[in-house]
C-alpha cells in the first residue's frame, strides 16, 4: 500500500500536524508492504527519502508556513506518485489539489481535520464570518471518502454541520522523548525560580485562543509559592514576578526536559481541538489543571488532574490549590501510566493504518496476522 500525506501544515518551528506526520513516517517504516510519500511546501522543488517539496511562498508572521498559490504543480505530483490512497492535512488550497488528484487516480482520499478553521478565523475576524465558514467546511469535507477527528468534540462539530462518515481518530505522544526521567534537578536555578515553589508550566504559541492573559491573573491570585513558566512564542513580555518567560520556539528535547522538571502543566484554552501539549505534559509525569471545555476535558481522565470552570480566574486559582492539598505527585504518575495504555503513538497508529486498510480494501495484513 502506498500512501501520500499533503498539507502545509509542515514547517521548521510548527507544531501537532508535523509531529504527527514524523511520528507516522518513522512508524509506517517499521511496517511491511507499506510505502509512504509526504508533499508539504518548501522553497525549492526537491525529493529526499519520500518527502517531495514544492515551491511556495511564505506567510509573514506564521511560523515560516508556506500557502501554495495553485494546486496544479502538487495534483501533478500526486499523479505521477500513483497512491493507493491520499490523506489530506489542511483545509485550503492543496486539499482541493488532493480531491482533485484522488479523483483522476480513483483512489480514496481522507480528510483530517487538524485545526477548527471556523473558529480559528472567527477569533480574528469575528463571528459574521461563521455561516460562510461553516458551508466553506461542509463542502470540502463532505467530498472526501472518510474524515478523521483528532477528538470526539472535533467529531460532534463537523457531524452538526452535516459532515458525514466522520471517525474519531486521536492522535499520540512520544513516550520515550516525553519521560519523567528527563527531569532536571538544576534547571529551576538557572531560571531563577524559587526551590519551594510549586512550578507550573504552559507551553504553546501565546496566541487569543491560549488565554495567556488568564494564566497570568490566575498567578497574581495564588501568590509567591507558586510559579508559572510560560514556554514559546509571542509571549507577553509584562508579568508578574511569579511568571517566567521562554518567549521562543523551544524544540522538543528542550521542551521535555522543562516539562520533566515540572510540578504541574497549567492550560486555560478552552477552544482547543485536541491538545497534544496535554499529552506530552502527562507523559512527562505532570498532572494537569485546565479548563472543563474543548478536547483537553477529554484528555485529563479523572486522577490524572483537575478541570476548572471555563473562563474563570477565580476557579483556575482554586483548583490549582486543590491539586497541589493533597496527591499531586500520585496524580502524576497516573497520567504517565494513563498516555502509556491510550496514547503512546503504537498504540494509536494500528488504528490509523485500519483506516487506510478499509478504504483500500487491503486486509492482507489481517491474513497473514492469523494465519
Amino acid at each position: 500500500m502506498h500512501l501520500a500525506d499533503i498539507t502545509m501544515f509542515y514547517a521548521p518551528a510548527s507544531g501537532g500536524v508535523r509531529t504527527y506526520l514524523s511520528a507516522k513516517r518513522a512508524w509506517l517504516q517499521t511496517q511491511p508492504g507499506i510505502r509512504h510519500s509526504l508533499l508539504v511546501p518548501g522553497e525549492h522543488t526537491s525529493c529526499e527519502q519520500g518527502v517531495y517539496l514544492l515551491p511556495a511562498p511564505t506567510i509573514p508572521f506564521s511560523q515560516s508556513y508556506r500557502f501554495p498559490l495553485s494546486g496544479r504543480a502538487w495534483v501533478e505530483q500526486l499523479q505521477a506518485l500513483r497512491p493507493n490512497i491520499i490523506e489530506a492535512g489542511d483545509p485550503y488550497r492543496l486539499a482541493w489539489a488532493a480531491l482533485a488528484a484522488g479523483k483522476s487516480l480513483d483512489v480514496p482520499v481522507i480528510g483530517f481535520y487538524h485545526s477548527d478553521l471556523p473558529r480559528l478565523v472567527g477569533a480574528r475576524a469575528g463571528g459574521w464570518t461563521d455561516p460562510v465558514l461553516d458551508g466553506y467546511v461542509r463542502r470540502l469535507y463532505g467530498r472526501f471518502d472518510r474524515v478523521l477527528a483528532p477528538s470526539r468534540l472535533m467529531a460532534d462539530k463537523l457531524a452538526g454541520l452535516g459532515v458525514q462518515r466522520v471517525q474519531v481518530q486521536p492522535l499520540g505522544v512520544d513516550t520515550t522523548q516525553f519521560h519523567p526521567r528527563l527531569a532536571d534537578a538544576q534547571a529551576r536555578h538557572r531560571l531563577g525560580i524559587p526551590e519551594h515553589a510549586h512550578l507550573l508550566i504552559f507551553a504553546g504559541r501565546g496566541s487569543r485562543e491560549k488565554h495567556i492573559p488568564m494564566l497570568l491573573q490566575t498567578l497574581q491570585r495564588l501568590g509567591r509559592d507558586y510559579h508559572l513558566l510560560l514556554v514559546g512564542s509571542h509571549m507577553p513580555t509584562r508579568t508578574p514576578s511569579n511568571v517566567s518567560v521562554l518567549n521562543r520556539f523551544v524544540g522538543q528535547s528542550e521542551l521535555a526536559r522543562l516539562m520533566a522538571s515540572s510540578d504541574a502543566m497549567l492550560h486555560a484554552g478552552d477552544q482547543e481541538t485536541f491538545g497534544l501539549v496535554i499529552l506530552e505534559a502527562m507523559a512527562s509525569g505532570l498532572p494537569v489543571v485546565g479548563v472543563r471545555a474543548g478536547a483537553v476535558a477529554e484528555l485529563v481522565a479523572p486522577g490524572t488532574g483537575l478541570l476548572a470552570k471555563p473562563g474563570c480566574v477565580d476557579s483556575l486559582a482554586q483548583t490549582v490549590r486543590a491539586l497541589f492539598a493533597d496527591g499531586w505527585p500520585e496524580m502524576g504518575r497516573l497520567a504517565r501510566r494513563h498516555v502509556e495504555l491510550h496514547y503512546a503513538w503504537d498504540q494509536v497508529l494500528p488504528s490509523l493504518l485500519g483506516h487506510y486498510r478499509e478504504l483500500c480494501g487491503d486486509w492482507t495484513f489481517e491474513t497473514a496476522a492469523n494465519g
